[in-house]
């Protein structure tokens, strides 16, 4: 099946640059861009196209860290650091999701919001609760969109009512793998096949919440089944402190992971990663894991500043995460913005470490995480077509503003009333 769009196109292809193609065509064949080009081949003379004007096309948002239950509790008790925020608010809030009828209900509003935002694809971490995720599974299935999606593993230093047994952590997670093997059988055939647009990722929470008994069953559980890893890494000074607590015999955080197996080259995500250690970054790059950059979770619970631009001068593989609710809005554009503004204060201390440019910034938000999902986030041949059409027409400007300088606007005084349409794999997705 074909499908031919006409608008304005702009992307990032690299971090450096965007790419700009004014009143030009793409071609899409089965979901996939066969052809991006300013003048359309006589070959496809007869075949429809669908003009979207004067508005922009720009690749679909992707969300490389979001927690799906937390979306109720954005905005609340940012007064608090991350393991106070995590006790008094978080916790008791995804205790709620052992029923089943209070996570629909949940879920599919927070569906709804990922939808409104132009988040085409996201990294999700649900609850501990084996059913609520199984729905929310479908849920994602059901809508069109593109995700990753984790059980959280979690069996010590959590709430009565949220922990569980480290027994039943590992039986209930091999469950939701058996009971639907489309979540991972893409990777076990070694990716031949079109992936499923929804998969799964195995996601303990973080170190201080999975004991070496789990964190090693879930390392053996990673290498049976192939599976991606999504976890948490030096977000706070105090979650460090406390991890070399509780493992004086490792001698960082991120070798932990590495220790149980639970950092799998390529297809690793560790959020935050504010406070690690040069030998730590070493880790990352060496085993491109990816880094999901969450600026606005980190402000908002006082974290601190992650040094971006030293990550990029090492080729880690970045990407952004609103980190919902750490993170107050699903917006990705907003956490575009305030990853600018993250690395425009980490300069004033650090100079050496230049600011993000808005180039940069956008790339990280579209084909940087959207990479990890394969061909994803930006207009290339090959790569899915997972886009947004943006009109933009209320955002007024000054004299004749470029197609970068309108995508600008839109960034930081756009909002989800901007995005006319929206598509994943070539098909547009409606709500």
């Amino acid at each position: 099946m074909i499908k031919i769009l006409k608008g304005n196109f702009v992307f990032t292809k690299e971090m450096n640059r965007f790419e700009v193609y004014e009143n030009g065509y793409v071609v899409v064949e089965n979901g996939k861009i066969k052809l991006l080009t300013k003048e359309l081949p006589e070959i496809y003379q007869d075949t429809a196209v669908e003009d979207m004007g004067d508005q922009l096309i720009i690749p679909g948002f992707v969300d490389l860290h979001v927690h799906a239950p937390q979306w109720l509790n954005t905005g609340i008790g940012y007064s608090k650091e991350l393991l106070p925020w995590l006790n008094d608010y978080t916790f008791p809030l995804e205790s709620e999701f052992d029923n089943v009828e209070f996570a629909k209900e949940h879920y599919e509003n927070f569906i709804q919001d990922l939808w409104e935002a132009g988040t085409t694809r996201a990294c999700v971490f649900a609850t501990r609760h084996k059913d609520a995720t199984s729905l929310l599974i479908k849920l994602l299935k059901e809508s069109g969109l593109g995700a990753y999606v984790g059980k959280v593993n979690m069996d010590r230093n959590s709430s009565p009512r949220l922990q569980e047994t480290t027994e039943q952590s590992i039986q209930e997670t091999i469950e939701l793998l058996e009971e639907d093997p489309t979540l991972y059988e893409a990777f076990a055939k070694d990716n031949t096949t079109e992936a499923p647009l929804v998969q799964y990722i195995l996601t303990p929470r973080f170190v201080p919440s999975t004991t070496a008994a789990l964190m090693k069953a879930l390392g053996e559980i990673a290498v049976k089944y192939n599976l991606p890893i999504q976890s948490h890494l030096s977000e706070n000074r105090s979650e460090v402190a406390w991890v070399k607590e509780l493992h004086p015999d490792i001698d960082s955080f991120a070798e932990v992971y590495e220790h149980f197996g639970l950092i799998q080259p390529g297809r690793t995500i560790m959020a935050h990663c504010v406070y690690n250690t040069d030998s730590e970054i070493e880790l990352l790059r060496k085993n491109q894991v990816y880094v999901a950059h969450c600026p606005q979770s980190n402000f908002n619970l006082a974290s601190g500043i992650m040094p971006l631009r030293k990550y990029l001068n090492l080729n880690v593989p970045v990407g952004l995460g609103s980190d919902v609710g750490g993170g107050h809005v699903l917006d990705m554009s907003k956490h575009i913005v305030d990853c600018i503004t993250a690395s425009k204060m980490y300069f004033v201390d650090h100079p050496d470490y230049a600011p993000i440019s808005v180039s940069e910034a956008f790339y990280l938000a579209t084909k940087g995480g959207g990479s990890f999902f394969g061909k994803v986030g930006s207009f290339e041949e090959g790569y899915d077509f997972d886009a947004l059409v943006i009109n933009d027409s209320s955002l007024k400007m000054n004299g004749t503003p470029t197609l970068v300088e309108r995508l600008e606007k839109f960034i930081y005084n756009g909002s989800s009333q901007n995005i006319a349409k929206r598509f994943v794999r070539g098909t547009e997705i409606k709500r």
